[in-house]
């Protein structure tokens, strides 16, 4: 398999040039170029027929061409042997061996067939072409017979006969090379001819002969280099074992000995020779232009193997002039090439004897490898941290304090990997030492609080000995320190008790925190056992030691919120089998005097958590606690009942004293309500004088009404649960009935109290009152509740709108309710923006559970595009979901926005407004967005679709001008902004929607030039044009819809498409009509009478604006709804009578049409979509070859990625054209890296 009829060697050079890492021994390669004589044992082409069994032994032909009879077959069973992976390799090895030792041409043959097909071709290399055709040309012949109509080869083949071939591919080549290793690979034959091969396939334009050549080749190189490394072990060996017999003295020295250990070194130094000039050429011909391929496979192949080569035998491999293709390619834009890169510098990197070798490396690349923490690719950014962590392990000097801190950050990951890898880089750096206190203290020193769960668990997986230390963290927060020692600050015992609590609930749990798991696993055998030991080991130190340091740190609200929390992971039944029921008594005490003592939300809620998990009916405690807290809530309620009776007296005025005694109180039951059902102190009573006390006179201090409100609806909701799990009677039912619309009474009046935050405690908690009391309480077979049902009145609708106009809808500068006044905080400002969008998810679902008309939305849904970056995601999820709901009561509810903005603007601006304002161009653009959103299924829309612009049509229309008709009526503007629904029109919907439009003009409308004519041409133009290229066809719209809507993206009207003639409008509306029955099509059908707040007058919707509704619909269509084949003959009989007024008003504006037709294409082109609100479509993001070289290894120096090979094989021609590859004085050169 030969190169050139003059020499039958290598196609690449075989011989390394003295400027590379292997040196030319004795100078005994030489140099060879064309027409030069040959290495020695080669063959021409004529000697080939005579090379094999015997060399000239008769027959030879004949016996290669009888070979070839049953060569495929031969062939086929080797791949087939690789394919199925089931045989030993060594033994197919061997069999082939022994075939090439009878007759070396034909073993080769099948060799080269075999690679061939493991590349996915199915022709054959014959053995005439064999003998008498060049490489490129078999290559090109092979490449013609290459099967294109499918992109795959056995190694991009799935399904599991291809799953192993990949292994076996590359175990047949590394077992070829070590069973060859000793005397064929020797012969200047065997290897030469695979060689070139390999290296002229890898050339090629077929990604599957080039892929897999690579591979072929990377992996008879790393063959190569083991054979090498075992030659240089074999050689250092005979070399100590020749000095030492030659410094014997000469009596003892054996000079037999030493000629044989002479002989046998040199012997060893050729076949080095031998194997570098190997290894040369597959380097140069192959590594050297495939690690910078096309094809990411290739270059992480590439990159993969060379990590290998430094690995093995660093002595010949592991230098710059080999790191830095390593290097280079860590800048690839593909994340698997980058992977391969850093998974390969782990293995140099982990063995400390080579960082010598890689010091020069490390402060060129060290940069670019701590930026590639940050890697888009997660599994890129841990192997990255990975690798800083073992530079880290092999000198601190390295890396700089900067350095590290942009890995410490990352323990806070939402991504569990990239956190562990931090965590583990940051539990190396700061190694403990003998004492896990003092780690204690530089862990505490680092995270002062912040994000405590997080970092716990970040360490978790390589430092759960130290973080399971809980005696430690104990000592360290009751015990004095020792002489010399400094003790805690109050910020360290802060930080060190919330480590301690998350280090615990990771033990009790073991799952990570919010947003860093995908959900609760399955826990193994062991790890249910190491869960169950460590909360008996937290249960029996803790149960003595809490009591101790609640009573230490009792004052501290932040302290002591987080021990409270630690009752909750423990065992209870060792308080019992441990005898330890006087550490339980002295816990009660502790939490009955914080109780007392706190008014903090937080601290009273964590004491109610803590009754609760202690109060366990299935442990023998519970009588123990319970009778605690009945007692106590017996005191709180007494003292309540009578600071109110005090408290709402009359004519005396309540003094600040008694204000806050009752606050304190009412926060305290609050707190234990929300987790206790204390329905027996009847706290409905109290609650409700007090509220109505507060409505009446007006002075009631907010706070109070807030937690009045909280602690009553808490009341509500446990009647609730009462009659839903229980068999509950008649009388409660009605009771909690009357409870609730009296409480919703109430709420609703809050909702005009003066001060913000009450109104906010008010409608949030009515929101839920009505999300839980709607007609969802019923389902799941609870119809015993439907007297519960509670729905709206229009009047409270309406207040619940207007609140959310006027507290949500704000700038964020005119929000100034923060607590503490410091709206200019960032911090305070995202607290408001995060309050607020509460607020508007709140009422958004009671529109989406349809518990208040969806008319209301149109309020919301008209904010869309001016608090897009607040509310966006919000606003368009309720658009979606009521979609869901109602396709055409959502699409009158969009057009009623729209009209409600259009109102708003004439109103602002009057009736000769500027159609370029500002004003109008928003309105129009949002009409294009809530456009958008329909999608591009059109006939999933398309009932609403036409729904919207019959509203529409009909609100344009309704104002006539007082002026009289020779005027425009005074909405027509508005059908400017509705020409932006037409593209969503099917064709045939356009010319109904057409035929429409033209009811409500007249005659002299249709001549109309002037500008003020404008909106109704081009709505008129926007309905006509497109009618080949905006929509599928009904007939096709089924079959083909994806091809139809890349049409409709890719061709935009032209508007210079004729008019249709009537007998084509008329064969058309036919089909449409024919269809009618399996397509569902909408016509412009009656408008059924509402029953929703869009007939309401204005002052009940908005009592402080002059609020300006949808307008009423026309008489002539207040009608019931028609029936399918009464809307039918509705619109052919509206079409049979204006057929033929519509065919002379096309033909007299048809001109006009058509320049604005071309005016409204030009703006079209100009204006980009926001694609963010359209239905995506699937694109092909595959770079083309050329996007992808040019993308490639980016720093590089470059100037082409051409995959072709230099067309010369001289080496001091390829040398000129490639100098920088072995060029010392280029190998880290700043413009390359």
């Amino acid at each position: 398999f030969h190169s050139s009829p003059q020499c039958p060697g290598l196609e690449s050079e075989t011989h390394f040039s003295s400027d590379t890492d292997f040196e030319d021994i004795e100078g005994k390669n030489q140099k060879q170029g064309k027409g030069k004589t040959c290495k020695k044992g080669k063959k021409g082409p004529a000697e080939k027929g005579k090379s094999g069994n015997g060399g000239g032994k008769p027959g030879g032909p004949n016996r290669m061409n009888g070979h070839h009879q049953q060569n495929g077959v031969e062939n086929m069973m080797l791949f087939e042997v690789v394919k199925m992976g089931k045989s030993a390799m060594q033994s197919v090895v061997d069999d082939w061996i022994e075939s090439y030792k009878h007759d070396r041409d034909i073993a080769l043959l099948d060799l080269i067939n075999f690679f061939i097909q493991c590349s996915g071709c199915k022709g054959v290399v014959t053995a005439e072409m064999f003998r008498h055709m060049q490489n490129s040309e078999i290559i090109r012949k092979m490449t013609e017979e290459f099967d294109e109509d499918s992109g795959d080869y056995p190694l991009t083949m799935a399904g599991p006969q291809w799953k192993k071939f990949k292994s076996s591919f590359c175990e047949f080549i590394g077992v070829l090379v070590r069973q060859c290793q000793y005397s064929i690979i020797y012969d200047e034959y065997m290897m030469d001819t695979v060689i070139s091969l390999l290296t002229g396939l890898s050339d090629s334009q077929v990604r599957a002969f080039r892929h897999t050549s690579t591979l072929a080749a990377m992996k008879l190189m790393t063959a190569l280099v083991n054979v090498a490394l075992n030659l240089s072990i074999n050689m250092d060996n005979t070399q100590r074992q020749y000095e030492a017999e030659r410094n014997k003295i000469i009596g003892k020295r054996a000079n037999d000995r030493l000629e044989l250990l002479l002989q046998k070194r040199k012997e060893l130094q050729e076949n080095q020779d031998e194997i570098e000039n190997m290894m040369n050429a597959i380097f140069k011909g192959v590594f050297v232009h495939r690690y910078r391929d096309a094809i990411a496979e290739i270059r992480a192949i590439c990159i993969e193997e060379i990590g290998i080569w430094m690995k093995m035998y660093s002595d010949a491999f592991l230098n710059d002039s080999y790191l830095k293709y390593v290097g280079w390619t860590m800048h690839d834009k593909q994340g698997e090439v980058r992977l391969k890169c850093l998974t390969a510098l782990q293995g140099l990197y982990y063995n400390k004897e080579l960082n010598s070798k890689l010091e020069l490396f490390t402060s060129r690349f060290k940069d670019r490898i701590v930026s590639m923490t940050l890697d888009k690719e997660y599994d890129v950014a841990v192997q990255a941290i990975k690798l800083l962590t073992l530079v880290l392990q092999s000198s601190e000097e390295v890396l700089t304090a900067e350095d590290c801190e942009n890995v410490y950050h990352l323990v806070y990951s939402a991504h569990r990997p990239v956190a562990v890898a931090a965590g583990e880089f940051l539990y190396k750096k700061q190694e403990p030492s003998a004492s896990n206190t003092l780690y204690y203290k530089s862990i505490i020193i680092f995270i002062l609080h912040e994000h405590a769960a997080y970092l716990v668990d970040s360490m978790w997986d390589c430092a759960t000995d130290l973080l399971k230390d809980w005696e430690c963290m104990n000592s360290l927060l009751l015990e004095e320190p020792l002489n010399g020692e400094e003790p805690l600050t109050d910020r360290q015992e802060s930080a060190l008790i919330e480590i301690m609590l998350c280090t615990i609930r990771q033990a009790a749990e073991c799952h990570p925190p919010v947003g860093r798991g995908t959900g609760k696993r399955v826990l193994t055998a062991k790890e249910k056992k190491t869960q169950l030991d460590d909360r008996t080991k937290i249960t029996e130190l803790f149960a003595v030691a809490l009591p101790q340091l609640l009573a230490k740190y009792s004052v501290d609200a932040e302290k002591v919120t987080n021990l409270l929390q630690l009752p909750q992971y423990f065992d209870l039944e060792i308080y019992t089998t441990g005898r330890l029921e006087k550490h339980l008594d002295a816990l009660l005490r502790q939490i009955r005097d914080i109780v007392e003592k706190h008014t903090d939300i937080d601290v009273l809620e964590a004491c109610s958590k803590t009754y609760h998990a202690l109060c366990n009916e299935e442990f023998t405690i519970f009588n123990r606690v319970d009778i605690a807290r009945s007692q106590l809530i017996d005191e709180l309620a007494d003292k309540f009942n009578r600071l109110l009776e005090d408290f709402l007296q009359e004519g005396e005025e309540p003094d600040e004293d008694d204000a806050y005694q009752v606050l304190s109180t009412l926060k305290r039951i609050t707190a234990f309500h929300n987790a206790h059902d204390l329905s027996r102190w009847d706290l409905f009573g109290c609650n409700y004088k007090l509220l109505k006390t507060g409505i009446e006179n007006g002075d009631m201090p907010e706070q109070i009404v807030i937690h009045a409100l909280q602690c009553t609806h808490y009341v509500i909701l446990w009647q609730l649960a009462k009659v839903t799990e229980s068999s509950s009677t008649k009388e409660d039912l009605l009771r909690l009935k009357k409870q609730m619309r009296v409480f919703c009474q109430i709420c609703q009046h809050y909702l005009t109290n003066v001060n913000t935050a009450v109104k906010e405690q008010a409608f949030t908690i009515l929101c839920d009152v009505l999300m839980i009391f709607s007609h969802q309480i019923m389902t799941g077979g609870r119809d015993m509740l439907e007297p519960l049902v509670y729905t709206p009145d229009s009047s409270l609708q309406s207040e619940l709108l207007s609140f959310i106009l006027d507290h949500v809808f704000i700038d964020q500068d005119d929000d100034n309710n923060s607590a503490d006044g410091q709206q200019d905080d960032e911090a305070s400002k995202i607290e408001a923006l995060h309050k607020r969008r509460n607020l508007l998810a709140a009422f958004c679902k009671l529109i989406v559970y349809t518990v208040v008309e969806m008319n209301t939305a149109a309020d919301i849904f008209k904010q869309y595009m001016k608090y897009y970056n607040d509310y966006g995601d919000i606003i368009k999820e309720t658009m979606s979901k009521t979609r869901q709901i109602d396709k055409i009561q959502c699409a009158k509810t969009l057009i009623l926005s729209l009209q409600q903005l259009f109102n708003e603007m004439i109103q602002e601006n009057g009736y000769n407004f500027d159609r370029s304002s500002p004003t109008f161009s928003g309105i129009k653009e949002l009409a294009r967005r809530f456009a958008l959103t329909f999608g591009l299924d059109q006939l999933k829309t398309r009932e609403a679709i036409a729904m919207l612009h019959k509203d529409g049509i009909e609100f344009a229309f309704k104002e006539p001008n007082p002026q009289g008709e020779s005027h425009p009526p005074l909405n027509l503007a508005f059908l400017d902004i509705l020409s932006e629904f037409s593209s969503k029109l099917l064709r045939q919907d356009k010319r109904t929607v057409y035929v429409y439009l033209e009811k409500f003009m007249t005659f002299q409308m249709s001549l109309r030039r002037e500008d003020v004519w404008l909106p109704l041409m081009s709505y008129r133009n926007s309905l006509l044009a497109g009618g080949d290229d905006d929509t599928m066809s009904v007939i096709s719209g089924i079959s083909s819809r994806g091809s139809t809507v890349r049409n409709k993206k890719t061709k935009p009207a032209t508007g210079k498409r004729k008019v249709p003639e009537a007998e084509e409008s008329s064969s058309s509306d036919s089909m449409w009509l024919n269809r009618e029955q399996s397509m569902h099509t909408p016509v412009m059908m009656q408008t059924p009478q509402l029953t929703s707040t869009i007939m309401r007058e204005p002052k009940r919707l908005r009592p402080d604006e002059n609020y300006m509704g949808v307008y009423p619909m026309q008489p002539e269509h207040h009608q019931p709804p028609l029936d399918y084949n009464t809307q039918v003959t509705w619109m052919l009989a509206q079409r049979q009578q204006e057929e033929a007024a519509r065919q002379q008003q096309e033909r007299a504006a048809m001109n006009y049409v058509k320049l604005r037709s071309n005016l409204q294409h030009a703006i079209r082109r100009g204006t980009s979509l926001m694609e963010d609100d359209e239905e995506p479509i699937v694109e092909d993001v595959m770079m083309s070859s050329e996007g992808r070289i040019e993308d490639l290894n980016e720093g590089m120096d470059f100037d082409t990625m051409d995959i072709d090979l230099p067309p010369s094989k001289n080496r001091r021609e390829r040398t000129e054209l490639k100098p920088d590859f072995f060029d010392p004085a280029s190998i880290m050169d700043e413009s390359v890296g």
